[in-house]
C-alpha cells in the first residue's frame, strides 16, 4: 500500500496522465449530454418537413411536356417545371390551426428555397402554424404556353390544395394565408388581387421586401421581363402591377421592407399599403432604415418575424 503512495509521489508524470484521462472522460460526457439536450430541443424543428407532394394530381395546366431539368445548388432552385408543396407540421397542437403557403423569391428566374422557404416554414411550425413551401414553376417558353400565367396558376392551385388537405391536418379553412419574398411577394400579392373565385381568396397576405409594381420608378426589371417577356405591353404591365388591382375584397396584409433596398424600392410596399388603406382593407407596414434587399444583416429574422406573428395573433390567425 505504502509502495503505491511512494510510486505516485515520485512519479508525477504518471499522476498527470491519469488526471488528463479523467478530464478527457468528463469532457466527453459533457459533450454527449450537450448533444442530447440539443437534439431533444431542436431535432423536431429541423425535421419538421413531413412530406413533399406534387401540386397537381394529373396534368399540369398550360404545360408543354419536356424533360425535368430542375437543378438545386446551395439552397437555390432553378428550372422548375414540376411544382410541389413541402409540408411542415407543428408538433402536436389543436384543431383549427392556421396555414401559410410560402412563395420563395428569386426574380422569377430561381427560388431561394432554403432561406425564403424551408427555414421560414420551420419557424411557423414552431409557432403552431402548418406551413407549405410552394416550389412554383419558373416562367420559360419551353415549358409553358403562357409564361405570365404559370406561377399564378400554381399559387391558386396551392390554395385549393391546402383547402382539400385542411381536414387531414386540422386546418381552419378561414385561416389559410399566403406569403412571399421578393418576386415571391409579387406572386403572393397577385394571388391576393387576381382571384375570381371566393374559394381562391387567401385569408391574409404576408409580403417581405416584395415586388409589387411593374410601373416606372418601382419596377424590378428582371422580375418583369422573366414573367412577361421582353417588351411587355402597357396593358400587361398594368395588369400585373398589383397596387392597381386592390379592391375592398383584397385580404388583409402585412408588409415589411427596407428603405435602402437597392433592387426593389420600398415604394412597392408603400404603394400597396396605400391602395389597401384607400379600399379600407386592414394592413400593417414596417419600413426599416437599413436592410437592403434580402435582410442579409439587418433586421434579424426574429425581429421582423416577431412583428409578423404578433400581427397574426392580434387578428386571431394565431392563438393568444
Amino acid at each position: 500500500m505504502f509502495h503505491n503512495y511512494f510510486f505516485l509521489l515520485f512519479n508525477p508524470g504518471f499522476l498527470k496522465n491519469k488526471l488528463l484521462k479523467y478530464v478527457a472522460f468528463v469532457e466527453g460526457i459533457r459533450r454527449i449530454v450537450s448533444l442530447c439536450i440539443f437534439l431533444i430541443l431542436f431535432y423536431p424543428l429541423s425535421n419538421a418537413a413531413q412530406d413533399v407532394i406534387p401540386l397537381y394530381n394529373g396534368e399540369i395546366p398550360g404545360a408543354i411536356q419536356g424533360p425535368d431539368e430542375e437543378t438545386e445548388n446551395e439552397g437555390v432552385v432553378t428550372k422548375v417545371s414540376r411544382p410541389t408543396l413541402t409540408i411542415f407540421l407543428p408538433a402536436g397542437g389543436t384543431p383549427g390551426k392556421s396555414a401559410v403557403i410560402i412563395c420563395p423569391g428569386g426574380g422569377y428566374g430561381s427560388l431561394v428555397i432554403d432561406r425564403e422557404g424551408y427555414n421560414v416554414a420551420k419557424a411557423f411550425a414552431a409557432k403552431g402554424v402548418v406551413a407549405f413551401v410552394l416550389k412554383y414553376r419558373l416562367p420559360a417558353k419551353k415549358i409553358m404556353k403562357d409564361i405570365s400565367l404559370g406561377p399564378l396558376q400554381d399559387a391558386q392551385e396551392a390554395i385549393k390544395k391546402v383547402h382539400l388537405l385542411a381536414g387531414k391536418y386540422e386546418i381552419d379553412t378561414n385561416k389559410i394565408g399566403i406569403m412571399g419574398f421578393s418576386a415571391g411577394g409579387h406572386l403572393a400579392s397577385t394571388a391576393g388581387t387576381h382571384f375570381k373565385d371566393a374559394n381562391l381568396r387567401p385569408a391574409f397576405i404576408i409580403l417581405v421586401y416584395p415586388v409589387i409594381s411593374f410601373q416606372p420608378g418601382l419596377v424590378h426589371e428582371g422580375s418583369m421581363h422573366n414573367l412577361l417577356g421582353a417588351g411587355p405591353t402597357e396593358a400587361a404591365r398594368k395588369y400585373f402591377s398589383n397596387e392597381l388591382q386592390v379592391t375592398k375584397n383584397t385580404p388583409p396584409a402585412f408588409l415589411v421592407h427596407a428603405a435602402d433596398d437597392r433592387w426593389v424600392p420600398a415604394g412597392n410596399s408603400i404603394k400597396f399599403y396605400e391602395a389597401l388603406r384607400k379600399n379600407k382593407v386592414s394592413a400593417e407596414l414596417h419600413i426599416y432604415s437599413k436592410g437592403d434587399h434580402g435582410f442579409g444583416n439587418y433586421p434579424p429574422f426574429e425581429e421582423w418575424f416577431g412583428r409578423c406573428t404578433a400581427w397574426m395573433r392580434i387578428n386571431h390567425w394565431l392563438p393568444d
